[in-house]
C-alpha cells in the first residue's frame, strides 16, 4: 500500500526560471526504508520538506502528493503533526526542554494525550532509542549522538507513520552515525516505520531497501 504517491511534481522558488523539482513521479510504500540521495544543490530537501505541508518552502507548486491516498493539503495539520515526523540535521535545533524526557513528552503534551498516556509513550521511545538510562539528563550534556536519538525519541513519541529525515548524521562522527542508523532499521523492521532519509554517505544508502536519486 502507498502511503505516500507523488503524481507530477514541479516546484520553483519564486524568481527562479528552471524548477528544483521537475514533473517528479513515484511512491513510497507502507513500511519502506527509501533513501534519497544525490549532490548538493540537487532538490533533496526541497523534495522533503513537500511531504509535510507546514514545511513547504514558499514557491509555485504543480502537480499533486497523496498521503495515504489524500492530497496532503487537505489531511489535518494536527494528523500531519502526529503521523508525519521530521528530524533535522542538527538536533540542537529540535530539541527543546531542559531535560531529556521532557523533551520527548513536549509533542505529546502539545497534542493533548492523557498523562498516563504520555508517560507510557516516553518510556517506550527512549527505550527504542537506547537513551531510556539518559532520561533525566540535560540534553546538552549529551553527544551529537545520543542527542539526535533523543530528537527522534521525541518524533516516535508522536507514533508517526513516516519519519522524515534530512541528513540527521552529517554533524556525527562515525560511532554517532552508527548509532543513528541501528535505531532507523530497528523502527523501520520492528515497528514497521516508514523512513525516508537524506544521506551522502553511500554505506548508510546501501542499508536502504531502494535509493532515489536525484540529479540536477
Amino acid at each position: 500500500m502507498e502511503l505516500f504517491s507523488v503524481q507530477d511534481l514541479t516546484f520553483s522558488y519564486p524568481g527562479q526560471t528552471v524548477p528544483t523539482l521537475e514533473r517528479l513521479s513515484f511512491d513510497i510504500s507502507a513500511g519502506e526504508f527509501l533513501v534519497i540521495a544525490g549532490p548538493s544543490g540537487c532538490g533533496k530537501s526541497t523534495l522533503l520538506r513537500q511531504f509535510k505541508t507546514a514545511l513547504t518552502p514558499h514557491g509555485s507548486i504543480q502537480g499533486q502528493l497523496l498521503f495515504q491516498g489524500v492530497p496532503l493539503k487537505q489531511v489535518d495539520p494536527r494528523t500531519q503533526a502526529s503521523k508525519i515526523g521530521f528530524v533535522q540535521q542538527n538536533p540542537d535545533n529540535q530539541i527543546v526542554a531542559t531535560v531529556v524526557e521532557e523533551d520527548v513528552a513536549f509533542a505529546p503534551e502539545n497534542m493533548g494525550v492523557e498523562p498516563a498516556e504520555i508517560r507510557r509513550r516516553v518510556d517506550e521511545a527512549l527505550k527504542a532509542v537506547g537513551m531510556y538510562e539518559y532520561r533525566e539528563s540535560a540534553p546538552h550534556q549529551l553527544s551529537g549522538g545520543q542527542k539526535q536519538r533523543v530528537a527522534i525519541a521525541g518524533i516516535i513519541a508522536m507514533q508517526p507513520r513516516c519519519i522524515l529525515l534530512d541528513e540527521p548524521t552529517a554533524m556525527l562522527d562515525p560511532r554517532g552515525r552508527q548509532e543513528v542508523m541501528r535505531v532507523l532499521r530497528q523502527l523501520n523492521r520492528e515497528k514497521g516505520i516508514t523512513v525516508v532519509l537524506i544521506t551522502h554517505y553511500m554505506e548508510e544508502a546501501a542499508q536502504a531497501d531502494r535509493v532515489l536519486v536525484m540529479s540536477r
